[in-house]
């Protein structure tokens, strides 16, 4: 069985071992690949894994080995999977991997946004407390998270598990969730319309999937109905926020601040406005990337080929 890994790099920098993957058949690993490259390096492949390169209905074709698509990521936009259908390509994904990671790091955007360690830290380097005549001092607002209403927008595994932490600061809880938008409660949480959510909250946290109905969903009439003091969290997709309406509304004090891990485009061009936007925060897409989530990730994906191999695929998209 011969396996490419057309963009490994990401998922394993140096810090884990592709031993167990190589121990499943010829192996070759690829940093990265460009797409006029795919073709070339997959030519004789049975098992291709992917994280962001495109696997389009016209690449699959050019494939005449391939016998299953592993992405090593839990989005699977990357490939045209009904293309795979039909050829009978299993896709595979990996669902549960970095919930933990991912949750963690809302909460680093909320507590960057609430206390500005950082910047704190960066002014006593600098001298500024010990020029202060007073014992102490802070030049933003400190926001204590007790008794504020956290929205969580998405309530599966990782909307959970961020709503768990916020109830551990003594944070009110409210979701929404389109698979429970009749419920009145969920696991003890309140489920509110989407609308209502935005209005309501301090803080709102993004952490649904992307798909057509929601797409740029985040936009300037819902951003108009947040208080000016909330603080808006993306670790969801990027492209659930319309980015110019969301740097607007940064920009002219319609909301407080924003922590993002995504954007629509991703590396961001130059000119994208919340790159400059007032108050935003911008990670590079690395709430996934702890060494525990990514050593989970990779497991599993070796997991997911082995069952493919005693035909007991799991983990199936396509199927």
């Amino acid at each position: 069985m011969r396996l490419v890994v057309l963009d490994g790099y990401a998922l394993n920098p140096g810090d884990l071992s592709w031993e167990a993957l190589k121990s499943l058949g010829e192996c070759t690993i690829y940093d990265r690949t460009s797409l006029e490259d795919i073709v070339k390096r997959a030519i004789d492949a049975d098992v291709v894994l992917t994280n962001k390169v495109l696997l389009s209905k016209e690449t699959i074709s050019s494939l005449p080995n391939l016998k299953y698509i592993g992405v090593l990521a839990t989005g699977y936009n990357v490939v045209d999977v009904d293309a795979a259908r039909l050829r009978k390509i299993p896709v595979t994904n990996i669902p549960d991997y970095g919930t933990e990671s991912v949750a963690q790091i809302v909460f680093a955007h909320i507590l960057n946004l609430t206390q500005r360690v950082e910047h704190h830290a960066n002014t006593v380097r600098n001298g500024v407390w010990s020029n202060s005549k007073d014992f102490c001092y802070w030049d933003f607002p400190l926001i204590e998270l007790s008794g504020l209403t956290l929205g969580v927008v998405g309530y599966g595994r990782i909307g959970q598990a961020v709503a768990r932490i916020g109830k551990a600061f003594g944070m009110t809880i409210v979701a929404y969730n389109p698979s429970q938008v009749k419920a009145d409660r969920l696991n003890g949480t309140e489920i509110n319309s989407i609308e209502n959510l935005f209005s309501v909250s301090d803080i709102v946290s993004l952490n649904c999937p992307l798909n057509e109905d929601n797409k740029k969903f985040v936009n300037a009439a819902l951003l108009s109905t947040m208080k000016n003091s909330s603080y808006l969290i993306n670790t969801g997709r990027g492209a659930l926020i319309d980015e110019a309406a969301l740097a607007d509304a940064l920009n002219n004090g319609t909301i407080a601040g924003a922590g993002l891990d995504v954007l629509d485009g991703e590396p961001p061009k130059h000119d994208n406005p919340l790159l400059k936007a007032k108050n935003c925060f911008i990670t590079p897409h690395i709430a996934w990337a702890t060494r525990a989530a990514r050593n989970r990730l990779l497991n599993t994906a070796i997991n997911n080929i082995r069952a493919f191999v005693a035909k007991v695929p799991v983990n199936v998209v396509n199927g």
